[in-house]
C-alpha cells in the first residue's frame, strides 16, 4: 500500500485500468483525437490557455453569487500576494486570451475549440471530479441563429460519432435583456409568497438574480419552480423569431431536442439560446455538455463588442456513457513487430534494426529483458504484436529472418535490409483497402464519381510505375540471394 495517494476528487489515467475502464489511457487518447478531428471538420481551430488565472476574471464573468465563484473555485495567493484561481471553466480564459492577443486584428470572426482540465472544489461523485476535463468551443463575431444551431449540431454530432445514443438536447431561450427584465419581475411575483420555503441559496438570489433559482438543485426549490411562469411567454419578438429559427435548423439536420423553459445554465453571462445534451444512462449527473450564447461577455471584460456562443462537455462523462452504452471502442494500439534477440550480438544489431523500422513510421518493439524465448513469445502474444522475428547468430550470418504472422502462424523469409519496407507495406495496405471498401457504393449522377474516377486513374498510373520499380528490386534481390547460395 502506497503511503501517498492522489488528493480527494482526483484520479490517474493509466495504461490499463481493469477496475475503472474509463481511466484507461488509450480510450482517452481515442476520444480526444476524435473530438479534435470533428471540431476541425467544422472549421474550428485549437486554443490553449493557462490552468490558472487571476480570480477576478471568473468573478467578473461568472457572477459573484454563482456556485462556481461562491462555492467551487480553487482560490490561492501567489508569492506576490495576488489572488489566483485554478481555471473552473473555459469561456472566460478564452475571452481574456482573445482580448490580450488582439485576435480581433486577425479578423472579426473566430471559431475556437479546446481540450483542457478544469478545477472545481465540489463534492466528488460519479461523473463529477475536482479536476475534470472538458471539450469545448467558442465562436466569436457572429449573432445568428445559424451559428447557434451549428454549435449545438457540433456537440450532438461529436457525441454521436463516438457511438453514443439515447441523447436529447434540452433547449431554451432566456431572451435579450428586455425579455429577461420582464420575466425577472414575473418570476419574483410568483416566488415571493413562497420565499420562506426556498433554500438559503435561493433566498439570497431572490433579490438580485432570481433566474438562478430555476437552476437550483434543492428538491424543494425544484418543486416550487415547476409551476413558475414560462420564459417563452416573455420573449421579445426578435428573441422569439431568433429561437424559432434555431429550432427549425436543428429539425433540418435531425438533432432531437425538447423545449425546457426552466433551463437557464448557471453562469451570469448567458443570453438568448441555452442548451444541454443529456442522457438517461448516467443517473443524476446526466448532462454530457451544454452551453449557450453570451453576447456581452467580451465587451464586459474590456474587449470589442463581438457576439459569442459556445459549449463545454465533460470528457469523463462522455467516456463513462460510452462504456455504459457498450459503444464501439477501438482496441489498444498493438505493435506491428516484436523482435526477440538471442545473444549480445543480436541485441546490438537488433537495436539498429528496430530504430530503422520505427524511422519509417512502423510500430516496433524489441525484447530488452533477456527472458527465455517461450516467455518472450508469450509476451508478444499478450501485447498483440502482429509479427514476431527471432534474431540470432544464424539469422545475422545469412542476413535473412523468418517473419512470423502471429494470428495465422504463417512464416515468410525476409532479407534483413528489406524488413522495414515489408512491414511498412503491411501497415499501409490495411487503411488503403479499408478506404476502397468504404467507397464501394452506387452514384446517382454522371458527375458524382468524376473526381473519384480522375483520382483513381492517377493512382493507377502511379501504382503501375511503383509496381515496375518494385518488380525490378525484387528481381535484383532474387539474383543476390541466388548468388549467395
Amino acid at each position: 500500500m502506497s503511503k501517498y495517494k492522489a488528493p480527494t476528487g482526483l484520479f490517474d489515467i493509466v495504461p490499463d485500468s481493469p477496475n475503472d475502464p474509463w481511466r484507461t489511457a488509450h480510450l482517452w487518447a481515442y476520444v480526444e483525437s476524435r473530438l479534435r478531428e470533428h471540431a476541425e471538420t467544422y472549421g474550428y481551430q485549437e486554443i490553449r490557455t493557462p490552468i490558472f488565472e487571476r480570480s477576478k476574471l471568473f468573478v467578473r464573468s461568472s457572477g459573484e453569487d454563482s456556485d462556481v465563484v461562491s462555492k467551487e473555485m480553487y482560490h490561492f495567493k501567489d508569492k506576490g500576494d495576488r489572488d489566483m484561481a485554478l481555471r473552473p471553466e473555459g469561456t472566460a480564459p478564452i475571452m481574456r486570451a482573445f482580448i490580450e492577443n488582439s485576435l480581433e486584428n486577425q479578423g472579426s470572426f473566430h471559431k475556437l475549440f479546446y481540450l483542457a482540465p478544469m478545477f472545481r472544489y465540489d463534492r466528488p461523485q460519479a461523473g463529477r471530479y475536482r479536476q475534470h476535463h472538458q471539450f469545448g468551443v467558442e465562436v466569436v463575431g457572429t449573432r445568428t441563429a445559424e451559428q447557434d444551431a451549428e454549435v449545438i449540431d457540433l456537440l450532438y454530432s461529436s457525441l454521436s460519432n463516438l457511438g453514443l445514443s439515447n441523447m436529447t438536447v434540452r433547449l431554451n431561450s432566456i431572451g435579450d435583456q428586455e425579455s429577461r427584465n420582464l420575466y425577472r419581475d414575473a418570476l419574483k411575483s410568483y416566488l415571493e409568497p413562497h420565499l420562506s420555503s426556498l433554500s438559503e441559496d435561493s433566498q439570497r438570489r431572490f433579490k438580485d438574480n432570481p433566474l438562478r433559482i430555476l437552476d437550483s438543485k434543492n428538491e424543494k426549490d425544484i418543486e416550487l419552480v415547476q409551476n413558475a411562469p414560462s420564459m417563452f411567454d416573455f420573449l421579445s419578438d426578435e428573441s422569439y423569431y431568433f429561437f424559432e429559427r434555431v429550432q427549425t435548423l436543428l429539425k433540418k439536420v435531425g438533432v432531437p431536442f425538447v423545449l425546457d423553459p426552466l433551463l437557464v445554465r448557471g453562469l451570469d453571462y448567458y443570453c438568448e439560446t441555452v442548451f444541454e445534451v443529456v442522457t438517461d444512462d448516467l443517473g443524476a449527473q446526466n448532462s454530457l455538455g451544454g452551453g449557450g450564447r453570451f453576447d456581452g461577455l467580451l465587451k464586459d471584460l474590456g474587449g470589442p463588442n463581438l457576439a459569442s456562443v459556445g459549449f463545454g462537455a465533460g470528457i469523463e462523462r462522455i467516456i463513462q456513457a460510452m462504456i455504459k452504452q457498450n459503444a464501439t471502442i477501438p482496441e489498444k494500439k498493438r505493435p506491428t513487430l516484436f523482435l526477440i534477440p538471442m545473444g549480445e550480438k543480436a541485441v546490438t544489431r537488433g537495436f539498429e534494426i528496430i530504430h530503422n523500422i520505427r524511422a519509417v513510421g512502423v510500430s516496433a518493439q524489441m525484447d530488452l529483458t533477456g527472458r527465455k524465448l517461450g516467455k518472450a513469445m508469450n509476451y508478444a502474444n499478450d501485447i498483440g504484436a502482429k509479427f514476431v522475428v527471432v534474431l540470432g547468430d544464424n539469422e545475422l550470418d545469412k542476413c535473412v529472418v523468418e517473419l512470423k504472422e502471429m494470428e495465422s502462424g504463417k512464416v515468410t523469409e525476409v532479407n534483413l535490409e528489406a524488413l522495414a519496407s515489408v512491414l511498412q507495406i503491411s501497415d499501409k495496405s490495411e487503411p488503403f483497402m479499408q478506404m476502397w471498401g468504404e467507397m464501394d457504393r452506387p452514384y446517382k449522377g454522371e458527375g458524382d464519381g468524376s473526381i473519384l474516377i480522375e483520382k483513381v486513374q492517377e493512382s493507377v498510373s502511379e501504382t503501375k510505375s511503383l509496381t515496375n520499380k518494385f518488380q525490378d528490386r525484387l528481381e535484383k534481390m532474387r539474383s543476390l540471394l541466388e548468388d549467395t547460395e
